[in-house]
């Protein structure tokens, strides 16, 4: 009997494969779906990281999905709210039966001749392999590994007798209560975790080598709550979503042509909170430009509450090395902890850390140009999903899944299999830019050459711009010389597709 063929292949259970599922169920009705997940629950981030305070760091109308409004009150909400409503939403769209979970996708291989992806995938606790087939591979695992973060090796690290604790980690019986807790980084983690973990600690201490920019916002969005009470909900929220990514586009926009405005703007705020008193240019005034890297948001400012209520403080200083009992500082400060927590950042992956091969020939990303920031030039049939670096990850996922639907009802009414980006000859002398430009994030910069190249133009380029994607996914012609639909010649053998459901 022959191995049966998905039509689409989801990689990933979290927001934006749940998501993608929903989308195609929506506007690819007969394609057959099928969901790998590599773990044993849907929820992607919202299930992994189950640290103290866990939340968004945007506003859940734009990473919502354009298709499910937000209904809870709190626009910027913690971790098991965003939870539900990725459950709920598989659940309304009846993808939880498509899931196949503990399925990690290891390499996967492009037949021309079939037309076909040939996935290898690990199975179970045991890591048995299997191979399953699909017609188009869609890749939503996110852009970071599970398995591990960043973790740098801190001198003296294995003397310390204390806890020492990775937030991607989260000991469940771990008890801080009365405890001296150190909090290394000054990311959205960090900020999250010092505020939280202050109100039953003796003391939270955030350790961190250079600030971040720090962004206070109300937690619940006056304007939202107010419409809901007034309009039908998809009109409220869709109202609301139009605002918000207005917002963040119109101040992203403004780091760019006028950051010393924007940067004066963001430091003035922070002392407005924090008082006269308070040293601002050492701990909250970064060296580099808003959104050369990421802002951080505080709802309500609970980080700089926490501060000025003395539960908290900010230590910027570099690491000599652990001791026995705390951190030694290069300044020579010594931090007294009990535990230590270390939210130094993410280790990304490039395409969910498979690897990919096209008939049999290996396939190096790094050499290969994006499409739309989407595709890549020579492999056909695969879409990799990715957010935003600057706005809400949900606005591009949603895009992203849209043109998918697009791209496999053109496929249907062409007839065609096989779809493919194709650099023409001429334009493979473009200058090379990093694929996530203008952006120099650490855990970014690791890894940026590993990842495809944008060029200097469309459709070769990863704008991270909505307004500019928005009419490239939605509105821009498919067959535009670049993306090419055919149907190779298959191979004489017989295939079992699989029916939708």
């Amino acid at each position: 009997m022959a191995q049966e063929v998905v039509g689409v292949m989801i990689v990933g259970a979290g927001l934006s494969g749940i998501g993608a599922a929903s989308h195609l169920r929506k506007k690819c009705p007969d394609r057959s779906c099928t969901i790998l997940e590599a773990r044993d629950a849907i929820g992607g981030t919202w299930d992994l990281f189950r640290y103290p305070g866990i939340r968004s760091d945007s506003d859940m109308h734009t990473l919502g999905y354009n298709f499910k409004p937000w209904r809870a009150a709190k626009a910027i909400a913690d971790g098991p709210s965003i939870l539900k409503y990725v459950r709920e939403t598989a659940a309304e769209n009846d993808i939880d039966s498509k899931i196949h979970f503990k399925h990690r996708v290891v390499s996967a291989d492009w037949s021309s001749q079939d037309s076909l992806w040939t996935v290898q995938v690990e199975r179970g606790e045991t890591n048995d392999t299997t191979t399953m087939q699909c017609q188009f591979l869609l890749l939503c695992s996110g852009y970071y590994n599970y398995d591990h973060g960043h973790n740098p090796d801190f001198p003296g690290k294995d003397s310390f007798k204390g806890d020492i604790v990775y937030p991607q980690f989260w000991p469940e019986d771990l008890d801080y209560t009365g405890k001296k807790v150190v909090v290394i980084g000054s990311g959205a983690t960090a900020m999250t975790l010092v505020p939280s973990m202050s109100e039953k600690a003796s003391e939270v201490v955030m350790l961190q080598r250079s600030p971040t920019y720090v962004v206070s916002r109300p937690d619940k969005d006056v304007i939202a709550n107010t419409l809901r009470k007034f309009l039908p909900e998809s009109w409220a929220y869709n109202i609301t979503r139009f605002k918000n990514t207005a917002l963040q586009q119109f101040f992203y926009h403004r780091t760019r042509v006028a950051p010393e405005k924007v940067k004066q703007k963001l430091l003035d705020e922070v002392r407005k909170e924090m008082g006269p008193d308070y040293d601002v240019d050492k701990h909250f005034t970064p060296s580099y430009n808003p959104w050369d890297q990421r802002l951080c948001l505080v709802p309500n400012s609970d980080l700089f509450e926490s501060i000025k209520s003395g539960k908290a403080r900010v230590v910027t200083d570099h690491i000599d090395t652990f001791t026995e009992t705390g951190i030694q500082l290069k300044s020579g400060e010594f931090l007294d902890a009990d535990i230590i927590v270390s939210a130094t950042g993410l280790e990304l992956v490039v395409m969910g850390g498979a690897s990919f091969s096209v008939d049999g020939a290996p396939v190096d990303f790094s050499k290969e140009w994006t499409y739309k920031g989407l595709m890549v030039s020579g492999v056909p049939n695969l879409v990799s999903t990715f957010g935003y670096i600057n706005a809400s990850w949900t606005l591009r996922a949603d895009l992203t899944a849209e043109w998918v639907c697009r791209v496999l009802n053109q496929m249907k009414a062409t007839g065609t299999t096989r779809v493919l980006p194709v650099l023409p000859e001429s334009l493979q002398s473009m200058p090379p830019r990093k694929w996530i430009d203008e952006f120099a994030a650490g855990y970014m910069e690791r890894v940026m050459h590993l990842f495809p190249r944008q060029g200097d133009r469309e459709p070769w380029i990863n704008p991270q711009n909505y307004r500019k994607d928005r009419k490239m996914f939605l509105q821009g012609e498919l067959a535009d010389g670049t993306l090419q639909f055919s149907r190779p010649e298959p191979v004489e053998r017989p295939v079992e597709l699989a029916e939708a459901s």
